[in-house]
């Protein structure tokens, strides 16, 4: 069986194309996404901070990852994102953050991976690519599918205050947006 959980050590390294240059200062798009907890979420109507990180697919433990998947930079490593942010679920809330994850699979495909990863959080579903559209969100095809690439936002009341992108390792940008926040509490001290 496949083990999600680690990376392979050996993955291609994403470069910065410069697809997430313009989401800085961004305004969230007001609409609905399902979550895998229950319900439509409006990021947008959400005030405080809130990080979004967006990821292309996890896999789904017996069932083969799309031909190709490790030699497309940045795609790999899924599980691995989901589990650092779950790790430092209690420090991005502990610093005034909403997370959520945010992917293109259906809820359906999501509910088992929140369940299985034990997430505390809501995933909320990009499944007619509403809002990576909406956002210009850099994306990738592969396999028939259409998936986003792997990116990181940090918003306060309803606009982009930073960006990750690329994110590699993948499971490294979930401590970021910890010392991004630590940061910005900060300089509001200053």
């Amino acid at each position: 069986m496949q083990d999600f959980t680690n990376a392979p050590s050996d993955l291609p390294v994403p470069h910065d194309d410069g697809g997430a240059d313009h989401l800085l200062s961004m305004r969230l798009p007001a609409l609905g996404l399902v979550s895998t907890q229950g319900g439509v979420v409006d990021v947008s109507a959400l005030s405080g901070y809130v990080v979004i990180y967006c990821y292309p697919m996890t896999g789904v433990p017996g069932v083969a990852l799309p031909p190709g998947w490790d030699q497309i930079p940045g795609a790999r490593g899924c599980t691995p994102q989901n589990l650092a942010y779950r790790d430092h679920h209690t420090d991005l809330t502990e610093l005034g953050a909403t997370v959520f994850g945010l992917s293109t699979q259906s809820t359906a495909y999501q509910q088992e991976m929140a369940e299985r990863l034990h997430l505390p959080f809501a995933v909320l579903s990009d499944a007619d690519m509403a809002f990576a559209k909406a956002m210009n969100l850099p994306t990738f095809h592969t396999s028939g599918m259409h998936l986003l690439k792997r990116l990181t936002l940090i918003c306060k009341d309803q606009h982009v205050v930073a960006v990750k992108y690329p994110v590699f390792p993948s499971n490294s940008d979930a401590a970021w947006a910890v010392n991004c926040l630590r940061a910005m509490a900060q300089s509001q001290l200053d």
